[in-house]
């Protein structure tokens, strides 16, 4: 029994493939002329044997060091994914084989997290792996949307051009995201720049107002005190002010990561807001819709591509709807039926959808739900921009513009009485 065990972990052994590594190397052409450079290679000797081949003489081959600082290189983000999809997906309808793809993409990575990653793929595909199971090892970096489709593609044999569409798709839905974030971002950061500049004002401009007004002797307008009492309380109290914001900001995040209870009322509140409430319910459709479209046109059977959708929406409330809907189709209802049950689509795109069921073409109809609605939030944050614009800037007005006129009133007054 143990030789046998033994025996099944030597095989594995000698199965799994040596992890890729850099190496700078130095050496002379034919000509005798001095060339360098930079290349992965299982090994020093098998580098050696290549530039052999290529007709170079190796003088050095070593181990790339690492920087001290910044050697884990930047994080991978989604962008990175879709690029290196659209570059194998490129490479491989050209007619390369993916391994050499991937060793071409892996030279040109400037990123080392995205070089190492691309390195473990090739190998484990050098080892026998398919691309399914190869990225399987890395679901942070594939999620299951990407790797059942990877699945899908390589089953039905058209793997470079479910990775275009993977790569289209990831395009498009990074797009989007970056336009919602554009439409919550710039009101909250000019919120904290007014608080900011107003608790400067308060700390430590304020205060010399007020021993100016000391002097004077005289009674102050009732819009100054006020100023003045927030002002000595923020300069008594500033500490326990910041300890109070940092900690609700730290819980806040804790209870949202943490909490589904919490992260699903925070996601209903923000599909009541008004303006901001419509562009995200716009958003989460075009999402469904264009996840449902991709994965159900690469092949995946509707009741797991719904599975698959529900994670992609961004949001909680969203995500409960298709997984219900998700249970209906598997018992037999259509999916404009189970659409119609979570009051969450609008009539058009139930419409749409059975109009696509009944003509057998529901990818290409989800499809253009998905071009509808990405273009009604690109609309509805553009707008919003144009209608924030003058907003805040009455904000900043009232809130900066108060304080320094609240200053001014006693010299007013005193001017006035002179």
């Amino acid at each position: 029994m143990s030789a046998t065990r033994t025996a099944t972990q030597t095989q594995a052994t000698v199965r799994r493939p040596n992890p890729m590594e850099i190496f700078v190397w130095e050496g002379t052409d034919k000509r005798g002329i001095v060339m360098k450079g930079e290349q992965s290679a299982k090994s020093a000797n098998m580098l050696r044997a290549e530039l052999r081949r290529q007709g170079i003489t190796p003088k050095v081959v070593k181990a790339k060091g690492k920087p001290l600082f910044g050697s884990a290189g930047s994080r991978i983000t989604p962008k990175d994914i879709a690029v290196f999809s659209r570059q194998i997906a490129t490479m491989m309808k050209s007619g390369v084989p993916i391994v050499t793809a991937m060793e071409i993409i892996s030279e040109g990575q400037k990123n080392v997290r995205m070089k190492n990653l691309v390195n473990a793929v090739r190998a484990d595909i050098e080892g026998g792996l398919s691309l399914y199971e190869a990225i399987s090892k890395h679901p942070v970096q594939f999620d299951e949307l990407y790797r059942n489709l990877v699945r899908a593609g390589e089953s039905a044999g058209v793997l470079e051009t479910v990775l275009d569409t993977v790569a289209t798709y990831k395009e498009n839905i990074e797009t989007l995201k970056g336009k919602i974030k554009k439409a919550m971002f710039y009101p909250a950061m000019v919120v904290a720049v007014a608080l900011l500049v107003s608790s400067i004002l308060l700390i430590f401009v304020v205060p010399q107002f007020e021993e100016v007004f000391k002097g004077f002797g005289a009674d102050l307008p009732a819009f100054t005190k006020l100023i003045i009492s927030f002002s000595d309380f923020m300069v008594s109290w500033w500490w326990l002010i910041l300890l109070a914001v940092v900690s609700g900001v730290v819980l806040f995040i804790m209870l949202l990561k943490r909490s589904p209870a919490f992260a699903q009322l925070m996601d209903r509140l923000l599909l009541k807001v008004p303006v901001v409430g419509q562009i995200m319910h716009n958003a989460a459709i075009a999402r469904f819709a264009r996840t449902l479209a991709v994965t159900f046109k690469a092949g995946v059977p509707l009741v797991e591509a719904l599975g698959t959708v529900a994670g992609a929406t961004g949001n909680i409330i969203y995500e409960k709807a298709v997984l219900r809907m998700r249970d209906d189709v598997s018992v037999g209802y259509t999916v404009n039926m189970s659409m119609k049950q979570t009051h969450l689509f609008p009539h058009m795109v139930v419409q749409m959808v059975a109009i696509g069921e009944e003509a057998g073409a529901l990818d290409a109809m989800l499809f253009k739900v998905a071009d509808f609605y990405e273009e009604e939030v690109n609309n509805a944050v553009d707008a919003l921009a144009s209608l924030l614009e003058p907003l805040i800037m009455v904000f900043l007005g009232v809130i900066v513009g108060g304080m320094v006129v609240a200053m001014y009133l006693p010299i007013f007054k005193l001017a006035a009485v002179v």
